[in-house]
């Protein structure tokens, strides 16, 4: 097998290696039957056996622990997730996490900067902290709640209350007798509870949420693309706070949105990011805009820096995130949850060629074939925002120092016009290769002279 190493300096100046398969298709596993297994398969990818190597493995969360456990990962193997992933995605973890990095963020920096991580709303992991929450409540005695189970996805579990005795059923459980323990029976499922955000922005009086797709390729050094586009989820049903009960008003998640009667998926229940954006420009103008995306990229980096010293990071690793944003009516966006396996399956056909051009730019960054020179700021719908500390923006596409002009290199919702970016990189990447081939041919025919 030809695997090629190439040396490349990154913004920072360090030398990382960076290897391509050139001899033979990328060997694959894929244990799902949708839009990744097509792009795999499109690329001229070879689907591995169980008894056969692999080179690229795209698995579930549940088997990946064994993966690791039994496996020996060679130099360019690759795998779709970080061992200990749910540090961000578990929705008690995620909280957990974010409590710390703010009470750390106010140590070291002030309480002003520790004001810039409050993207989360109130939140309680039950049944550990129920008395504290009791308190909350108590002191709040008006306000909506939300309950969500910390490991469970697709909306399920999830329901409001606005009184104590609504979770009581749930809650007597927390006390088991010493009868239950020796039956053996299970304890109660791990919770969290959240201040209900009751005042979205709305959308034909309709409430929304917006999925947003980070890569992560390292943890350390922490390095970060956004990808352009995302979609708002939109409620099929018209946003009132006082019926708490009916999920299909507060839950925008498409697996609960799909099962309401009136359900039509061609209805327009998902927005593009950059319709959205467009939509909210034409309401509230550019700077108020522009306030609200620099609140949501601060989001992206802080909530990864919240788990970066204690992810375990492994160079065969990487992560597609599905970030869940939600807008008040002030435009401020709160962090409702993180997902490490969002959802592939399309709604309709401009969902599927949303997600064709979103994995088939990850797997662009991922870089098996080794076309990359580890400079790139931008690889298709993919900007690369973070490297090791924030990565800018100037008007001539290349990163600045230049305090006038600095600007994260953040394009949420703008133009991806990924087939002639990428056409245009690879060209120019071929152009340097050869040049440093053609220079390298120089200096060691000058050597061998001098000798």
């Amino acid at each position: 097998m030809a695997v090629k190493t190439v040396a490349t300096k990154t913004f920072q100046g360090r030398i990382e290696r960076r290897r391509g398969i050139t001899d033979r298709p990328v060997r694959f596993r894929c244990f799902l039957q949708n839009a990744i297994y097509d792009v795999l398969k499109n690329r001229g990818w070879i689907e591995s056996r169980d008894d056969e190597e692999w080179d690229f493995y795209w698995c579930d969360v549940g088997s990946m622990k064994d993966l690791f456990d039994r496996g020996y990962f060679e130099e360019h193997m690759r795998i779709n997730h970080f061992r200990n992933h749910y540090e961000l995605t578990r929705k008690d973890l995620m909280v957990k996490n974010l409590k710390r990095f703010r009470k750390q963020v106010e140590r070291e920096q002030g309480r002003l900067e520790a004001l810039k991580c409050d993207f989360f709303p109130t939140t309680y992991v039950l049944p550990s902290e129920y008395h504290l929450f009791v308190e909350e409540f108590k002191r709040n005695p008006d306000t909506t709640w939300i309950m969500k189970p910390a490991a469970r996805a697709q909306g399920k579990g999830i329901f409001l209350f606005r009184k104590l005795q609504d979770i009581t059923a749930w809650r007597r459980g927390e006390y088991m007798t010493a009868y239950d323990k020796e039956q053996n029976r299970e304890a109660v499922e791990t919770y969290v509870v959240q201040r209900y955000v009751d005042n979205p922005y709305l959308i034909g009086g309709k409430k929304f949420d917006i999925r947003i797709y980070m890569l992560v390729t390292s943890y350390n050094p922490l390095r970060v693309w956004l990808y352009r586009e995302g979609f708002a989820r939109l409620s099929g049903t018209r946003y009132t706070v006082e019926s708490i009960e009916d999920t299909y008003v507060h839950i925008t998640n498409n697996a609960i949105q799909k099962t309401a009667p009136n359900y039509d998926p061609d209805k327009g229940y998902k927005w593009s990011m950059g319709r959205v954006r467009q939509y909210l420009i034409a309401k509230h103008g550019h700077e108020i805009v522009d306030i609200m995306f620099k609140q949501m990229d601060d989001i992206f980096i802080k909530s990864l820096q919240s788990v970066q010293k204690i992810m375990i990071n492994d160079k065969h690793c990487f992560e597609l995130y599905g970030y869940d944003i939600l807008l008040d009516a002030n435009l401020k966006p709160w962090l409702i949850e993180t997902n490490a396996s969002p959802s592939l399956t399309a709604s309709n056909q401009e969902d599927n060629e949303l997600k064709i051009r979103l994995l088939d730019d990850m797997l662009n960054v991922v870089d098996m074939e080794g076309r990359l020179t580890g400079k790139e700021k931008r690889i298709g719908g993919f900007d690369l925002i973070y490297n090791d500390g924030p990565v800018y923006f100037d008007e001539a596409g290349v990163e600045t120092f230049n305090l006038n002009t600095l600007r994260l290199n953040s394009f949420l919702g703008c133009a991806n016009d990924r087939n002639v970016q990428l056409r245009h990189l690879y060209r120019q990447n071929q152009l340097i290769k050869r040049m440093e081939k053609a220079a390298a041919a120089a200096a060691a025919a000058t050597s061998n002279n001098t000798n």
